[in-house]
């Protein structure tokens, strides 16, 4: 099944809404965990007709199960990062090219062409593991930006002041993409007065320091940072496209990536907007593994679609994906 083209051609509710139930349709027949997970809740393509209809599968058969719905072989797979001895999370991806068209065309569609910017990644957790989702789109975003000073930063903090101070002198827009725990460290080193660049964290604290609530953090970055706003990327292993917020903890989705919240009392029973509840993702680029995941997140929609991370369910492992612990 080639969907590629439709997949990254939805332009509205109605297209998104098909090609969700179509992906979900192959996906019942080409998944085999998936489809025993659909079987053991009787929910067959010729009874779902909705969204909301569709068996979300639970994040952890990542961790326990290979999901893939296809017989291609395996180009990458991308684990999450665990603490020492845990179980982590396995994404098999049979086409990078998928990946590769999610990613660019997401930061694209929110922030304009990579070229523009110098891309200064500040990821060391990630960095120093293999399999790292975060660090192959962040490497890619580099070898795309075309700046002689695009690059990674593992803990060379003053070569990065450096860099963004000169970068700034000049006027270069900017994007300095970091894991929450390490720009602290940063702003605690030095300030800035940034008028040109664009601070996205990302990946929480990864066990380095004490969970912030986002507001908190974001306080603590305005200022440090000497910006008005912080930009956040969430996305995780187990999907191929990244939601954005350009402020204020407020996520928005690419097309072919939609939000709905399930009842945390009833995990079939999908919420209306406003109420917050469980995160369940449609990843429509997750059409080799599984486009239809609940999450051990904790959120809220709003009316327009837009969504907010109000935590993560307490049983499940602190697992840094872009979430702060109220």
């Amino acid at each position: 099944m080639n969907h590629k083209n439709s997949i990254f051609n939805i332009q509205s509710e109605t297209d998104f809404k098909a090609t969700a139930l179509e992906v979900f349709k192959f996906q019942f027949e080409h998944n085999a965990v998936y489809r025993s997970f659909c079987d053991l809740l009787y929910k067959h393509p010729s009874d779902v007709t909705s969204l909301e209809q569709i068996p979300f599968l639970p994040i952890e058969f990542f961790k326990t199960h290979t999901i893939i719905s296809t017989n291609k072989p395996t180009k990458a797979t991308f684990t999450s990062s665990g603490t020492t001895g845990s179980i982590v999370s396995k994404h098999h991806v049979v086409d990078l090219d998928v990946y590769k068209q999610s990613f660019r065309t997401g930061f694209e569609s929110f922030y304009g062409t990579i070229e523009n910017y110098t891309v200064l990644a500040l990821l060391p957790s990630y960095l120093e593991r293999e399999g790292s989702s975060l660090v192959y789109m962040a490497n890619d975003m580099i070898l795309q930006s075309k700046q002689p000073e695009s690059g990674f930063y593992l803990h060379d903090l003053e070569a990065l002041k450096n860099t963004l101070t000169s970068l700034e002198a000049k006027g270069q827009k900017t994007l300095l993409i970091g894991v929450s725990y390490a720009l602290l460290d940063l702003i605690e080193a030095y300030s800035f007065e940034l008028k040109h660049t664009i601070v996205m964290e990302t990946g929480g604290m990864k066990g380095q320091r004490k969970e912030l609530v986002k507001s908190e953090l974001h306080a603590l970055l305005k200022q440090g940072f000497g910006v008005d706003t912080i930009h956040s990327e969430y996305g995780m292993t187990e999907l191929l496209s990244q939601a954005y917020s350009k402020g204020g903890g407020v996520f928005k989705t690419p097309p072919w990536m939609k939000v709905l919240t399930r009842d945390p009392e009833d995990a079939l029973s999908i919420q209306p907007i406003g109420k917050s509840g469980g995160i369940n993702i449609i990843d429509l680029a997750n059409i080799n593994s599984c486009a239809f995941i609940a999450t051990q997140d904790l959120g809220k929609i709003r009316s327009d679609g837009t969504f907010e991370i109000l935590g993560r369910f307490d049983q499940s492992d602190i697992r840094g994906c872009n979430l702060m612990v109220l």
